[in-house]
């Protein structure tokens, strides 16, 4: 059974997607995602620097575009399909619940509509590496600072107050390591909530479809029955915790036993190398991964995957 699995923010390199232009049919779809999310993905991916690419309103589209379009260009049909906080909208369109350009037309507004929460007032987050899981969570409870992120293999994401903050990066849990993030602002708190009901609007005018396949959502892992319950379940998200540990969970259950990390891949088959040590992994981080990832896809899934793509449209 194959899971395939959309990065979320902080996956985004600079450069990432000048190999991937040069594969036939990415240049066309990051084409017809630029139109729709307002935004030049190709040069965004290509020449742009990290400081341009850590902005929540650029990183998140370009994340998902950059997901999609080696999707795309791969054409594998998986079994189940989960993504990675903003990686949800990728998600979302791999299972057909959405189509390409309606998920970055959504993703562009939520990026925007984050940045603009996270401006208003100073917050932050942080990883937070090892420790007795209970003993960090009691220690984030004692700040005031919400698990924004739990991620399975003994990671967990910190959001809150930059003093707070700097309170548990002062006095960490026992045997754990903290690590500030770059980031604008808590995501997956109550700051966000601005960023909700802008999402929420622009979602009540999309009918989605029934998810194709086993989609996993971020709330608690399990599968999601309907499309409407799963743009519920997203525009949530944007204030709601991520639960990739539940998602892992629930792959384990399900009988998960390949895994495959669109592009730019990482950061998840990391994860799951962890958590998931008997399930073959592949990362998409260039397109010279293409071939071991079909070779996955089609031993995993069942399914036949091309070997050779369409060529680039004009």
């Amino acid at each position: 059974m194959l899971a395939v699995v959309c990065p979320g923010q902080g996956a985004q390199t600079p450069g990432m997607l000048a190999p991937w232009l040069e594969v036939p049919g990415v240049a066309h779809t990051l084409g017809e995602l630029s139109e729709v999310s307002g935004l030049d993905l190709a040069r965004l991916g290509t020449t742009a620097d990290a400081d341009e690419i850590r902005d929540t309103a650029v990183a998140q589209p370009l994340l998902v575009a950059s997901a999609l379009a080696s999707a795309r260009a791969l054409g594998a049909a998986p079994d189940v399909v989960a993504g990675h906080s903003v990686g949800e909208l990728g998600a979302l369109a791999l299972a057909e619940v959405l189509d390409d350009r309606t998920a970055l037309r959504l993703v562009a507004l939520r990026g925007r509509a984050m940045a603009e929460a996270a401006a208003r007032v100073p917050t932050g987050m942080s990883a937070v590496l090892g420790g007795d899981p209970d003993e960090v969570l009691a220690r984030l409870a004692e700040l005031g600072l919400t698990p924004a992120n739990v991620n399975g293999g003994g990671q967990v994401v910190a959001a809150g107050t930059l003093d707070a903050l700097a309170e548990l990066a002062a006095a960490p849990p026992t045997r754990a390591k903290v690590i500030p993030l770059q980031v604008a602002g808590a995501f997956h708190t109550d700051v966000m909530a601005p960023a909700v009901d802008v999402l929420r609007d622009a979602a009540a005018g999309v009918t989605p479809a029934d998810p194709r396949v086993t989609l996993l959502t971020n709330a608690d892992g399990t599968p999601v029955a309907t499309g409407a319950q799963a743009i519920d379940l997203v525009v949530q998200q944007v204030a709601r915790p991520v639960r990739w540990d539940l998602v892992q969970e629930t792959m384990a259950s399900l009988g998960v036993t390949g895994l495959l990390e669109l592009a730019p891949g990482g950061v998840l088959a990391g994860l799951a190398r962890r958590v998931l040590p008997d399930v073959e992994r592949v990362a998409l981080k260039s397109p010279a991964d293409l071939d071991a990832a079909r070779d996955l896809a089609a031993r995993h899934s069942g399914t036949s995957v091309p070997t050779t793509n369409q060529e680039d449209q004009p």
